[in-house]
């Protein structure tokens, strides 16, 4: 196979496998209902005029299953990463002692735990799209060079190797639905 053809296979590898990545940084994101650092990793507090991930204004620990403690490194952002644990909309209520903000996990019902199944699905269903889109974008890649005189067989089985590539990262996804919604509706 040509240079071109090569880059345009590894390119198309790299972009579907980012796209696995996303979905599982997605997938973190998704509570199973045990408490877990990542499940703030969407929240961001006004630090100082600027947006700031809790994690590096407070030391996140999670001292069992079900509850989750915050220990901000000034004690005069307090209220400030109260607040922004409300405004982030995630199904917590934090409580401050003065000193460490505590937040309780609730336990998931069966419809948040099916709501939640629901989510996952559609986070799986957008990296598919990704992954089509690469697909699409090396295929149209391919057809330039074979308009530019590359060779048609070259050029077909490069096609067959983006399917190919395709299809594993499907599979990959699939699997990790399955894991994910084990996890979810596991009780």
């Amino acid at each position: 196979m040509t240079e071109e053809i090569e880059f345009i296979l590894d390119s198309t590898k790299e972009s579907m496998t980012g796209s696995i990545a996303h979905l599982e940084k997605e997938f973190l994101n998704i509570r199973a209902g045990k408490a877990s650092p990542a499940m703030l990793g969407s929240v961001f507090v006004d630090y100082y005029g600027s947006a700031t991930p809790l994690s590096q204004v407070s030391k996140i620990s999670v001292p069992d299953a079900r509850t989750i403690t915050l220990q901000p490194f000034e004690k005069n952002m307090l209220q400030v990463i109260e607040k922004a644990i409300m405004v982030a909309n995630i199904g917590f209520n934090p409580m401050n002692n003065g000193d460490v903000i505590i937040i309780s996990v609730p336990a998931l019902t069966e419809e948040r735990r099916r709501d939640l199944a629901k989510q996952a699905k559609v986070e799986a269903e957008d990296a598919k799209v990704g992954i089509r889109n690469a697909r699409k974008d090396a295929n149209t890649d391919i057809k330039k060079l074979e308009k530019e005189g590359t060779s048609e067989d070259i050029c077909k089985s490069a096609e067959e190797e983006v399917q190919n590539l395709t299809n594993t990262f499907i599979r990959k996804i699939d699997e990790l639905l399955v894991v994910k919604e084990a996890e979810i509706m596991k009780v």
